[in-house]
């Protein structure tokens, strides 16, 4: 059983942002944070579990992923992004990061518990000390869809 807690963080929406992501199996533990200099909060959100999923090293876990996002939970949770997928993604926003879940979601059999942010729960308030110190970095990656995408 693997589980990952995952939060996100950005400033200004859009603004420099950032994501931690914990993983944590038996007695293996790993973060991982990366901060971008323009995105969005549900962006980070997203990435936040995209990474942790990304950095299971075999197929076919069991994985229970604890994020405060609902805006992730209740995507997946209650099956929206199927619809948007079969509209694709009409009006939507983070096309890119929606379909590098999907893909990456099929290896494993994962579950989602929602969390409350901000709420005293220990490795949800890592990630977020994770995901804000990301953020604030001098040098900060490029979201290059998203910042592609505001241009326009």
């Amino acid at each position: 059983m693997i589980e990952i807690f995952t939060d996100g963080a950005s400033s200004g929406n859009p603004g420099p942002g950032g994501y931690g992501t914990i993983l944590r199996a038996g007695k293996h533990y790993k973060e991982l944070a990366e901060g971008f200099r323009k995105t969005t909060n549900n962006r980070m959100e997203l990435l936040a579990v995209i990474k942790g999923l990304e950095a299971l090293k075999s197929p076919n876990q069991q994985v229970t992923i604890y994020s405060d996002s609902k805006y992730v939970v209740d995507a997946i949770e209650k099956r929206w992004v199927n619809g948007w997928v079969a509209k694709d993604f009409a009006g939507k926003k983070n096309k890119d990061l929606w379909l590098r879940y999907l893909e990456v979601s099929k290896l494993h059999n994962i579950r989602f518990k929602w969390i409350k942010g901000h709420a005293g729960h220990p490795e949800n308030e890592r990630c977020d000390r994770l995901a804000v110190a990301a953020a604030q970095q001098k040098t900060l990656l490029i979201d290059s869809v998203f910042e592609m995408e505001s241009s326009k």
